[in-house]
């Protein structure tokens, strides 16, 4: 990891979450929070700051797609986007390139300050890889599951239907891909006990693991 997300404490370590859509990253973020009070950052909410209602990024969104992408009190219609670019690589491209910028500096703003009262920091980072942040952490976990299981969660949890579950899949980096990249893996289909028992696995590594990195 550069030294822009840590600073100079070689003793601190920044995990990055991430994984495909609807295949648990929050909720590993969540037990972690709550069983060993680390401190989250979620690329997330900040990206969902950075299209706030009256925000420049919001105004660069509506002049590039048009007002139908507003609602009548200004804040984002995120279904027809969503329709807009899950089927358009270039116009998705160009949304990304709107908003990344914007969620890394706050990532790292946010990591810097929390670093000073915490060891370790966790940054949950859907397109951790897809938007060249992999620098920003230290170790990656990837939260996985079987394809047809993450549709159907996907389709339940977001009201689509098959199709706009598949775009919006296929958006992504192909989640066997960032299985190859991660430090470690979690299989989220069994029960929530079973996720909670490789969580604290996992966690029980973390600090070897970065004894190990800081050694080399």
């Amino acid at each position: 990891m550069s030294e822009s997300a840590r600073g100079k404490g070689f003793n601190k370590t920044v995990l990055g979450i991430t994984g495909g859509i609807a295949t648990g990253k929050s909720t590993v973020a969540h037990y972690l929070a709550q069983a060993h009070a680390v401190p989250i950052l979620d690329a997330d909410d900040l990206a969902r700051k950075a299209v706030a209602p009256g925000s420049e990024i919001l105004q660069r969104i509506q002049v590039h797609f048009g007002p139908g992408v507003l609602d009548q009190h200004g804040a984002l219609r995120r279904e027809t986007l969503g329709n807009l670019v899950f089927n358009n690589p270039q116009e998705r491209q160009w949304l990304e390139s709107q908003i990344h910028p914007f969620v890394r500096q706050q990532l790292i703003i946010q990591a810097q300050a929390l670093l000073g009262t915490h060891d370790q920091v966790v940054m949950v980072i859907p397109l951790l890889f897809e938007a060249a942040m992999r620098d920003l952490v230290d170790l990656v976990w990837v939260v996985a599951l079987a394809p047809e299981l993450q549709l159907s969660r996907l389709m339940a949890r977001n009201h689509l239907t098959l199709d706009q579950a598949i775009a919006r899949v296929q958006s992504q980096m192909p989640l066997s891909e960032k299985i190859k990249q991660a430090d470690w893996v979690f299989d989220n289909q069994g029960t929530l006990a079973d996720l909670y028992q490789q969580i604290d696995q996992a966690w029980g590594h973390v600090g070897a693991f970065m004894t190990k990195v800081n050694n080399q």
